[in-house]
């Protein structure tokens, strides 16, 4: 860490390579598979010029997850999604509607989180996934605790309906 703090780009790439594939997982989650290898390499470049404020306080992989999440919760924004948590176009209570076409893509846990509207996603794979407690999300998004709790259950019917077909 030390040497990847003093501009190593050598120990900087061992600590890339411990931690792509949680960073790629975590972007295939919140923004999808389209736009998950773009995000993990805006997340490391933002580590990368972020790391002298790295303190040590948490462990790296931390850090650098939490600031993956904020990566994120940026591109969101800025592509306007996050106007409306919860799309008015898309109702959760259809993402389960449409019928996959084989077993293999019904039992597919990815696809079904991907076509959750995304507000719905993002609190599904902040709390369920990644951890996050629903005041916690309530900060990072600029929500109420209760606007969490909601869309979550929204989330997870969706999901259950989607899986049961």
């Amino acid at each position: 860490m030390a040497l990847a703090q003093s501009g190593d780009a050598q120990a900087f790439e061992r600590l890339y390579r411990a931690q792509v594939a949680r960073i790629h997982s975590l972007a295939r989650r919140m923004v999808g598979p389209a736009e998950a290898d773009e995000l993990t390499q805006d997340v490391f470049v933002r580590g990368w010029q972020k790391l002298h404020t790295f303190r040590g306080e948490a462990a790296f992989g931390t850090w650098l997850h939490r600031l993956g999440v904020n990566v994120m919760l940026a591109y969101r924004g800025a592509q306007g999604a996050r106007r409306r948590y919860l799309d008015q176009d898309a109702d959760p209570a259809e993402v389960g509607k449409t019928r996959p076409a084989s077993l293999e893509l019904r039992l597919d846990f990815e696809t079904a989180i991907g076509r959750l509207p995304p507000g719905a996603r993002q609190i599904f794979v902040l709390h369920d996934v990644e951890g996050y407690k629903h005041e916690e999300i309530a900060g990072m998004l600029g929500i109420t605790a209760g606007t969490s709790k909601a869309q979550l259950h929204r989330a997870r019917m969706a999901l259950r309906r989607h899986l049961e077909r």
